[in-house]
């Protein structure tokens, strides 16, 4: 499939690239979208552009309101976005309003004529923490894979990934992926795409076997050093992004 020229990336920590760490580039992480523009940009031989524009921490209204109109502006050939997963870990969302908003945003993208790449959520079932939202995160995936029928746009169906109950696929903090799940994720958009040949998968590291006590100390420096900053975050009414921009609000050539 030829998409040609311009890919805008949007989106929170997810495409930002939160987990696979490379301190050379921009906010000091890599991530699925660079990797998927680098792939576009050798199969299109030059005049290839590159831009993310998201950033970690951010809700629906701030993706839809500071990255919509900027990556408008940009006129993209290839979009992908990814957006809501911060709202439904609040305590309080409403789901439907919030897609409808993601709707009317998704609407305004498609009608640049760029192809659009949405994702659903991941199903945390595994997740001790993270699996008192699958009610919230199955309804938000049904309403999103109705966005992306109305709209013609495209799904990556991260719900149904099977591959990520592998805490490899997941970084130390246990929210964000790995290098190992960013260039999994890389290949799934990529399938999703119509490329053939995928990225190589690094080999992953046997699972450490720890007894019940590891377990619990390991649980519990988790929560100190991961989980009580977050939850300080959220009622400070604070974001990790904050201070931050856009990794490349610019189109490029990616590197």
């Amino acid at each position: 499939m030829d998409f040609a020229a311009r890919y805008v990336a949007l989106g929170d920590s997810f495409t930002e690239g939160l987990g696979d760490a490379d301190a050379s580039r921009p906010n000091g992480v890599r991530g699925w979208a660079d990797r998927v523009a680098e792939v576009l940009a050798a199969d299109a031989g030059g005049g290839f552009g590159y831009a993310n524009l998201a950033i970690r921490g951010k809700k629906m209204d701030q993706i839809l309101s500071q990255q919509i109109g900027p990556a408008v502006a940009l006129k993209p050939t290839l979009v992908t976005i990814y957006a809501g997963v911060n709202d439904i870990l609040r305590p309080k969302v409403d789901i439907d309003a919030m897609v409808g908003r993601y709707d009317d945003a998704v609407a305004r993208l498609s009608d640049t004529g760029a192809t659009v790449l949405m994702f659903t959520g991941f199903d945390a079932k595994t997740s001790n923490v993270f699996t008192t939202m699958r009610g919230r995160t199955a309804i938000y995936n049904e309403l999103v894979r109705e966005v992306a029928d109305r709209h013609g746009a495209r799904l990556v169906d991260f719900w149904r990934f099977a591959e990520y109950n592998d805490w490899r696929m997941w970084g130390e903090d246990r929210m964000h992926m790995s290098t190992a799940g960013h260039i999994n994720m890389a290949n799934r958009v990529l399938d999703v795409l119509e490329y053939g040949a995928g990225l190589p998968l690094p080999e992953l590291a046997p699972l450490p076997v720890l007894t019940p006590v590891e377990q619990l100390k390991a649980n519990a420096a988790w929560t100190r050093e991961y989980v009580g900053p977050w939850i300080g975050r959220r009622l400070r009414g604070v974001s990790s992004g904050d201070a931050l921009s856009a990794r490349w609000p610019t189109l490029h050539a990616p590197v």
